[in-house]
């Protein structure tokens, strides 16, 4: 684990206390959007579980969006219930994880933070998310993402 970035270690740490088992993987290259990840990776950039934060109704919350389409605010507010949805800024997707826009994992965070998965994401036998660190990525199923975050699936497009 020290081979790691900074921030990856509490995402390796959290992976490990979950029992699930796979290893974060460094990058030769940066991987902040779902297209460069894809590419580095080798897959396809509907695999990709891109953590975006949004703030729902005043609080923020972590939508894993598949990289194959966009996240509509307005499918967002109607299923989770909140009546206003906006993307969070950096600041706030900073504070609420503990990591930079670009590298946001699905753990690791200081506080655990209400997360929805996007449902077009089971359609993968494997999927890849960040790690914490815009060099780092970690492949999941989608049930092991499920089960780490404890997130709710919904459509979000």
């Amino acid at each position: 684990m020290d081979a790691l970035p900074e921030r990856s270690r509490p995402v390796q740490r959290d992976l490990d206390a979950a029992g699930v088992e796979t290893s974060i993987r460094v990058l030769p290259d940066s991987a902040r959007t779902a297209q460069e990840a894809a590419s580095a990776i080798g897959c396809e950039v509907a695999a990709i579980a891109n953590s975006l934060v949004f703030v729902a109704d005043g609080s923020p919350v972590l939508v894993m969006t598949s990289g194959g389409h966009r996240a509509d605010v307005e499918v967002l507010a109607r299923e989770i219930g909140a009546n206003a949805v906006s993307m969070a800024p950096a600041s706030v997707v900073r504070e609420a994880t503990g990591q930079a826009i670009g590298g946001v994992a699905p753990v690791g965070h200081p506080a655990p933070l209400r997360t929805y998965l996007d449902e077009s994401l089971a359609a993968h036998e494997e999927i890849w998310a960040a790690a914490g660190h815009p060099h780092t990525v970690v492949p999941l199923t989608f049930e092991a993402l499920q089960r780490l975050t404890r997130g709710t699936v919904i459509q979000v497009a």
